[in-house]
């Protein structure tokens, strides 16, 4: 294979087979371009590099599947692999077997960006692209977990026993499937077959691939249905039915391939009346062996104040749960307090618990979240050693329909929290500490604080250090494209003044 050329992707050098000539980079800037590829990722992928170095944008590019073309192998592609790029391969790899026909185009887009002054746009959870391309990657993954869960081998009569399936996926997932079951199901003879596709395994070698087939080709039944039906009535449990939940899990359109299935509608039918049998057969001698009740939420934190040997930020946070100091309490979840080493040199203060943050306790666990473990990587500081912590402890929220959206905290709400975060100072005792937002900076600086004005610099005051810079929640509400990538970089260059700090101590007083 004639080997052509190198480009840059994200810090990645890809390099592919099949070059292109100057004339057909000349060429790209205006006409259409219709490219034909074999429909499987990494033959999308050459496609691909090919159309990245000769300069097709993606509005000119026209994917069309045809499986007279070559298949390219993983082996093909030479990828020197950055965390963004195998991101992009991981989830571009489920996306490109979703049934939409924008994938290919999607996800060529998604590779232009990366290429373009991009490069961090996988860590970008709320770009619309991104968000699409792992919607569409979830979908598959649900349906091969489906697949995997209800496919049922009937066996076929011959010369060596063979087992067949019949399965109807939603998405284009036979090939991406295809090697769990040849790793189940290793030493069986077997075929599934699908209206998009089959696969097949002889026992050894390599899965091969046929058309899609009419279900009329698969068995409709063998020797063990009969042992199929029997199972699944002996286990069962009318008393733990939940027919919603049973349909989520196993929705009715899977049914008509499952042999247990006939049984599905009696046992429900029957479950009410099996119920009161059983019911009306317990002993009546039975007795309910109940303890005491259980203490009062604040009767168990005083006790384990007072009996367990607790470090003073794990007694802070016991008392921290009985706060109801402010109304922004009264309708969240939990409080959720700061996490982190009490000897951590780097603290870091953001606004207050989000959606996520308030349903599992613990701060910054969401998208913004994510994107400052991102930064704060790029800018060579580990999250794990720093402490995370909020102004407020607790989530304030407006209902909108079953979402709840963010509200920015009342000044009351900071300053009844405030009592917690100057606790947690006093014991962390950090040499920075960073403020996320003007709500956080405000705690120390005052209302007269400018994050925009006042970020990117080190100041001093108490013996400490201290930097302001936004809230990584902001960068995330941006229109993505260069000015979300710029502020995103801006965000980290701030960061890294910490790490450079750590060593070189000076800093601007205040």
């Amino acid at each position: 294979m004639r080997q052509v050329g190198l480009f840059d992707l994200a810090g990645t050098a890809l390099e592919l087979g099949h070059g292109t000539s100057k004339a057909l980079q000349s060429a790209a800037q205006n006409a259409q371009q219709n490219v034909r590829f074999y429909p499987d990722f990494y033959s999308w992928l050459a496609a691909a590099g090919r159309c990245l170095l000769a300069g097709y944008p993606p509005n000119l590019v026209w994917w069309i599947e045809d499986r007279s073309q070559a298949r390219q192998s993983k082996n093909s592609i030479k990828l020197h692999h950055s965390e963004s790029i195998q991101d992009f391969i991981d989830n571009g790899r489920a996306a490109c077997c979703h049934s939409s026909e924008d994938r290919w185009a999607l996800l060529y887009s998604i590779l232009w960006r990366l290429k373009h002054d991009e490069p961090q746009l996988m860590e970008l959870a709320g770009d619309p692209e991104i968000t699409l391309m792992r919607k569409y990657a979830k979908a598959v993954f649900r349906d091969v977990h489906k697949m995997k869960a209800f496919v049922r081998f009937r066996q076929v009569d011959g010369d060596s026993p063979r087992y067949v399936s019949w399965f109807e996926p939603e998405h284009f997932i036979v090939e991406y499937a295809g090697p769990f079951f040849r790793r189940r199901f290793a030493n069986m003879q077997w075929s599934i077959l699908t209206p998009v596709g089959c696969v097949h395994w002889e026992g050894d070698g390599e899965l091969w691939f046929s058309d899609a087939v009419e279900k009329q080709m698969a068995p409709s039944s063998d020797k063990f249905e009969d042992a199929w039906r029997v199972y699944y009535k002996s286990i069962f449990n009318p008393a733990r039915l939940k027919v919603q939940a049973m349909q989520s899990e196993m929705p009715k359109k899977y049914w008509k391939n499952l042999p247990e299935a006939q049984e599905i509608a009696s046992l429900i039918g029957t479950a009410e009346a099996r119920n009161r049998q059983m019911i009306e057969q317990r002993k009546k001698v039975d007795k309910l062996h109940c303890g005491s009740r259980p203490s009062h939420p604040e009767q168990i934190v005083k006790k384990q104040l007072q009996v367990e040997k607790l470090s003073p930020l794990n007694a802070l946070q016991l008392q921290a749960s009985l706060c109801s100091e402010c109304s922004q309490g009264e309708a969240a979840t939990q409080v959720v307090f700061g996490t982190g080493p009490e000897n951590a040199k780097i603290m870091i203060i953001g606004e207050q618990p989000g959606d996520q943050e308030d349903l599992l306790g613990a701060p910054f666990i969401g998208p913004a979240g994510t994107l400052l473990t991102n930064a704060l990587k790029r800018a060579g500081i580990d999250r794990d050693q720093c402490y995370l912590t909020n102004a407020v402890k607790h989530f304030g929220f407006e209902p909108q329909g079953k979402k709840r959206l963010h509200k920015r905290p009342e000044a009351s709400v900071v300053s009844a929290c405030g009592k917690w975060l100057q606790r947690e100072l006093e014991i962390i005792k950090p040499d920075i500490v960073i403020y996320l937002g003007a709500t956080a900076a405000s705690t120390r600086f005052g209302q007269q604080v400018r994050v925009q004005r006042d970020r990117g610099q080190l100041l001093k005051r108490d013996n400490q250090r201290h930097l302001i810079t936004v809230h990584p929640a902001s960068i995330l509400r941006m229109e993505r494209g260069p000015v979300q990538q710029n502020a995103y970089v801006h965000f980290i260059n701030d960061l890294k003044l910490c790490a450079v700090s750590m060593a070189e101590p000076e800093c601007k007083p205040v």
